[in-house]
This record gives C-alpha cells, structure tokens and sequence, in this order.
C-alpha cells in the first residue's frame, strides 16, 4: 500500500495532498513547484480546467501595486486566470505543455520519482504579480509568478499530464484529500523507525532524522555519532517517519478526532450535500447562491453509503482478481522450481550422454590401436624373417665363395678336377636360390590403413538437441472396441492437436485372469483383433505410442469381456480335401469312402465348453468318430488314431474310446439319422465326457488332458453331421451307461 501513499512528484509521503480535476493527488508544497506560466497567447483558449466544482473567475482589473521587495513569489493575479464558467466536462484541458510548447521542465531538478520541476521564478518589481499578491484573500497559497505581461499559470498533472489552470484562489481552490492524508497519518503511526546505526539487537527507536545525512539514529547514536557541533551543526534534524512533528504540521488533524469538513467556498459551513454534475460536496450555501442551482443534487450521506457500496463491490473483482493472479504466481514459482530441476536433470543427462560418447570413442581407440599394433608387429616379424633367411643365405654364399677361391689356387689339376663338377653343382645351386625377387621386401613400411574420421566428425559438428518429444496418451475408441466369442478388438487414435510424431504402438493384453500384461501387438496401426483367447474371461487391455524419443505414457484401461460361451463352425481352412463343408460351414460330409478329419475354429485351453453334432445322414452303417485335437492331427485317418487327437466312435449299436490307437470303454448304444452326439470338455477338471441323445457314455472318456485343443470330427461319404454350438454347459443328464465287457 505504501505505493499508494506516496506522491508522485516527490516520492515520498503525501504531505497536505490535494485532488487535481483528474482525479489523481499532490503534495500541495510539490503542487507549487510544478505550477506552469500560460503565456499570454494562450489565454484566449476557452474550457481550461478549473478546480472541481467551481466556476472560472470573471477577469477583473486589478491595481499595478508594486511587488515585494526581493522580487519573491506572489499569488496569481485573478485577471490572468482564463474566463468562462461550465461544467466539470468543460473544465478537461485541451491542450498540454506538448502541444503550446511552454511548460518545458527544468532537467535539472528531478523529483525521485523522474518528475521534472521548475524553480520559482521571481516576480519584477511592480508586476502584476504584486498586485494580485496585495489583493489576494488571507492565507491563500502563492504560486509561482507568471513573469512579466499578462500571463495565467496552470498545474499539469504529472501522472497523466492533464493541464488545470488556477483560479483566483490558486492552489487553494483544489480540494484538500483528508481521506488519504489521515490514511498517510496511520501508516506513519503504524511505522517504527529504527536507529540505523545501533550494534544492539533489535535496534532502539530511532529519536531523529538528519536530513542531510538521511540517516535515523537513537539518542545515544545521536550523541555519539551526530554531534551538534562543526559541520554537523548546520544539519537539520527532523522526527522519525511515523511520528508527529511540531503541533500545526502535516499530521494535524488526522487522527480519529478531526474536525468534520467545511466548505472551501464557505468556511463555516459543513458539505451537507453531494452535487452528481460536479461530482463534488457542496454545502447548504452553496445551493443558496445558485451555482448549483440545475445540478442534481443528493444527500451527502446517501451518496457516501452509495459509493462505499460501490467501491467494495468493485473490490471484490479485484480481490477475485488478486487471488487468482497469488495462485498464478504461485504456479510460476513451481514453475521456476521444475524448471530448475528439469534443467539439471538434462544437464545430467547431457553429461552421461557425452561421456557415453567419449567411452565409446576410448574404447573404439583401444580398438584401432591394437589392429596398428598388429600390423606393425607382423611387418616387423616378416622384415626380420627376411633378414635371418638372407643372411643365412648370404653366409653359406660367401662361404662357399671363399672355398671356391681356395680351391682355383690349387696347383693340382687331377685334385681340382676331381671335385670341380661338384663344386660347379654347388654354385649354380647357390645362385639359383639368388631367383628374382628374393632380394625384394617382402612388406613395405607404409601402413595400408587409413581412418575415416570425417564423418564422425560431421556428426559431431552437427550434435545437437532434436525437438522431438514423447508421443502423448493414445486415447481409447470405446465405440469400436468390441468382443467376439474369444475375440476382442480395440482401436484408438491419438488425441487432437497433437504434434508429437508417432512410430508405433504397443498394445498389452493380461491374462485374462489378472495376471500380469504382455505385448500382443507392435506396430503403426490403430485397430487391432486378438483371437484365441479364453471364454468366459475379462480381459485388461491398454495402448502406448512410440517414436525415437522413448515411449510414451499408458493409456486408461479397457475391460473387456469374453463371450460365455462358445460359438465356431468346421474350419475350411484346415480340413481334409475330401471334406465337403455347407451351411455356412456348420454342415459336415465327405467325398471319399476313407474316413478324413475336419476341424473348428475354436481353441479351448481353460474353462468349460460343450457342443452337439446333429446326424443328418447315417447310410450303411459307418463309423464317425467325434472328439478333440491338436491343430497337427492327422487327417487322411479315423479320429483318434494318433497321439493328437481324443475320440469317441461309434456305429449304429455301440460306442469305443480311442486315444493312440487304442479301443477302450466298449458302450452300448449307437447312432442313427436323427441321433445327437454331445461332447463335453471339461479343461478345469481335465477331462473329456460324450453324450447320445442326452445320456452319458460310460465315465469321463479321458481325463488329465491339458493343452490347447479343437473340437474334431472324422467322417466318411455315408455320414453328414451338422454343429451346434453356443449351448449352456448341460447340468442334469441320464445316468451314464456302464462299459459292456
């Protein structure tokens, strides 16, 4: 708040502020400093502003009374205000000191707050000035001269730079803001100085201010560090800030006990009134003279309750305002701390990064290193292979070189050639082994390898941090996601105004039972249909994109529920040659007089299922064997025949068991056109039972089965069968038949 409390000229706290016409407040010593001379050229120009809630003085003609001596500041002259009444709308100025080209403000003095300010300018012996200093009321305020000639003076705001000319009360006539002068006199009540200078902690209330100095010190300080002797003897102390001055300063007043306004017009009368057109107070004479006689006028009370009304309404806007803007700096001053974090863990990052890159580039020049030493080892060996063989060469040369010339100084011709053919053998042998190139290295002492660094280098120029970020949550498409009897299919799509490039995605399906997920798809598209689940199962599925920068985070989860039972037809794709498949696949028969496998497209690992065959044709008594298997059965064969497949044949009077080959559990009771045949496979207690015509065939057929496995048909060309599926497991049934002997 303290801000608030300042004045704009001076910077420091108001002292006597006054409101100018545009709402904005000044000292009324500062108000003296900024007052600016209107030259006489301008005076002529109409609504200049005039103090709120007054009328512009008619000019009157004044005496030349000769001014005081010493040429000091004088009271405007009433003549050189400019004429004309009106509103308060009338009042705004039409021009500044940019637009007349007077005002210009003295560089050299500066307010604290950059607020330029002109000195008093001396008024002439027998000015105008003088005269309306003789003729102005007691206790008006002098401003500054306008100089010689009939010049006005006006006050430009120094916030928003409006022009307000004075009127024959000058300064006075603005009003006085007591409001904010008794506010300025808490906060310096409210306000304890402390000495600046003391060595004990906290320090003690500071007793005086020098001015000069501007330092605040205690008592004892004062008399220790500030003595009023030498040059300190022409400062000038003053009270602390927050405490009162001399009786009849700037705090006067201001307590809770001050006196209620009185009129500036009329000062022995209180504002009873609030005038709506000059948005100012009046008093009761104020409407007796008629000045505001056509103005709408309310009970000051009335106006006051109404504006406080007002101004908290329109503070609750900005407390709103001010929360959210503390909740906002709030998240800025996370912001700034995930900054912070962020940037060192990339800087980290960085680092490891770099110096992967320098322990890769060590290692690989470990590596070079070793092929050069390598290769100059073997050149070495090789050279030094060489210089041992010739030199052995060379020895033996030049030993029998040597010999040689002994021999030919012999005298003794029988003696030399009894030994000259040898010795001739021998010399020819020993240059021949001279043959071309053995005296040729056989390495040469460059190196034939060259590094390519160039591109590594080029890399390395151009290593820089690539934009590219995470691939955002994939989002997915409910609507489209589905089930199948064991089938599910999921699709999603990547959220709208996402920039992120996408490689992929990884689809992770569980277990069925809770277990653990496991990738079941990788790849660019979005729709994809996992068969060969378990029935009966919920299922928890969810989606992630990639690219180069990693993978992205997971999608929400899909439940979804597999079909409670089981619906399949004959597989075409897997069934014998010989089979013929009809209605839709449901409708078995066979061409061939061999029995031929046929197969569904169900796969049953957990769970229980059940399924009938209905015969549609049964013609001299075939044998059609109904059961399981695995999907590499053999099919050119009856079912059962092989380690893959679990059966149950039958002819037209009984029924046989047959795993490997092997006819167990002979039963009574066979098959006809019109018969049922039903299998149950029961993969919980692992067992496999059949059923005609509703009863059961003997006990379990086969029982600690585990695997994956198929419902199977074997048949001939004298049976057809049609499947149906999708029925309930069956809870009540005859009473099996036993096994015959």
């Amino acid at each position: 708040m303290e801000e608030e409390l300042k004045c704009p000229v001076c910077g420091s706290l108001f002292r006597e502020p006054i409101i100018l016409p545009c709402s904005h407040n000044v000292c009324l010593p500062c108000a003296r400093t900024i007052a600016v001379q209107t030259p006489e050229s301008e005076q002529h120009l109409p609504a200049l502003l005039h103090p709120r809630g007054t009328a512009a003085p008619a000019p009157t003609p004044a005496p030349a009374t000769p001014g005081p001596p010493g040429g000091s500041a004088a009271p405007l002259d009433p003549e050189c205000s400019a004429g004309g009444g009106g509103d308060h709308a009338d009042k705004l100025s039409l021009h500044s000191e940019t637009d007349s080209g007077y005002g210009s403000y003295t560089p050299s003095l500066k307010s604290p707050n950059g607020v330029r300010v002109l000195p008093l300018v001396p008024a002439p012996p027998g000015g105008a000035a003088a005269a309306a200093a003789a003729a102005a009321p007691r206790g008006a305020v002098p401003s500054p001269s306008p100089g010689p000639g009939p010049v006005g003076s006006s006050l430009t705001c120094p916030q928003c730079h409006r022009s307000a000319s004075l009127e024959q009360r000058g300064l006075r006539g603005f009003q006085r803001n007591r409001l904010l002068e008794a506010i300025v006199q808490r906060y310096r009540q409210g306000r304890t100085a402390k000495c600046q200078l003391c060595d004990r902690s906290p320090a003690e209330p500071a007793a005086v201010l020098c001015e000069q100095c501007e330092v605040l010190y205690c008592a004892a300080c004062q008399l220790r560090c500030h003595p009023a002797r030498g040059p300190f003897a022409k400062h000038r102390l003053a009270p602390p800030p927050g405490q009162p001055g001399p009786p009849g300063g700037e705090g006067k007043g201001a307590g809770g006990g001050r006196k209620p306004a009185t009129c500036g017009e009329h000062e022995l009368e209180q504002y009873s009134m609030y005038c709506l057109s000059c948005r100012s107070p009046v008093c009761y004479q104020c409407l007796e003279d008629g000045r505001h006689g056509k103005h709408d006028v309310k009970a000051l009370g009335a106006m006051w309750k109404q504006h406080k009304a007002q101004l908290s309404q329109a503070l609750n806007g900005v407390s709103d305002k001010a929360k959210e803007a503390k909740e906002f700096l709030v998240q800025l001053k996370n912001l700034l701390q995930q900054i912070q974090e962020n940037g060192l863990d990339y800087e980290a990052c960085l680092v490891a990064q770099c110096d992967a890159l320098v322990d890769a580039l060590t290692r690989q020049k470990a590596k070079l290193l070793t092929k050069v030493t390598k290769e100059r080892e073997h050149k070495l060996k090789v050279v030094w292979d060489q210089i041992n063989h010739c030199t052995l060469k060379l020895r033996q040369s030049t030993g029998l070189m040597e010999y040689c010339l002994e021999v030919i100084k012999e005298n003794d011709p029988s003696g030399f050639l009894q030994i000259s053919d040898a010795l001739i053998k021998r010399v020819q042998v020993s240059q021949e082994q001279w043959v071309k190139g053995a005296l040729e290295p056989k390495v040469s002492a460059e190196f034939d390898l060259t590094l390519d660094s160039e591109p590594l280098l080029e890399a390395i120029h151009h290593l820089d941090f690539i934009q590219m970020k995470l691939p955002p949550v994939p989002l997915l498409q409910l609507e489209k996601c589905c089930t199948r009897n064991n089938s599910v299919t999921l699709a999603w799509r990547m959220p709208p105004l996402s920039h992120n490039p996408v490689e992929g995605y990884i689809l992770e399906l569980d277990d069925g039972d809770g277990g653990q997920f496991r990738e079941v798809y990788v790849g660019k598209e979005t729709l994809c249909t996992i068969d060969g689940l378990h029935f009966n199962s919920t299922y928890n599925a969810r989606v992630k994109a990639f690219n180069s920068s990693g993978v992205g985070p997971y999608s929400k989860t899909v439940i979804l529920q597999t079909s409670d039972v089981a619906w399949f037809t004959f597989d075409p794709s897997s069934a014998h040659r010989d089979i013929v498949l009809s209605n839709d696949n449901q409708t078995a028969t066979c061409s061939s007089y061999d029995d031929r496998v046929v197969l569904g497209t169900a796969a049953f690992s957990k769970g229980v299922h059940y399924w009938e065959l209905h015969v549609d044709r049964y013609d001299n008594h075939p044998d059609p064997a109904f059961g399981i298997a695995r999907i590499n059965v053999v099919k050119d064969m009856m079912l059962g025949k092989d380690d893959k497949a679990w059966a149950m044949y039958v002819d037209n009077n009984r029924s046989w068991f047959m795993h490997c080959n092997s006819h167990t559990n002979r039963t009574e009771g066979g098959v006809s056109k019109g018969a049922t045949v039903g299998v149950l496979l029961d993969l919980n207690k692992h067992n496999l039972t059949f059923y005609i015509n509703g009863q059961q065939q003997g006990p379990p057929a086969f029982e600690n089965i585990e695997g994956v496995f198929m419902p199977a048909l074997s048949l001939n060309r004298n049976v057809q069968v049609t499947l149906q599926t999708g029925l309930e497991v069956p809870q009540c049934v005859k009473q099996p038949k036993l096994p015959s002997n």
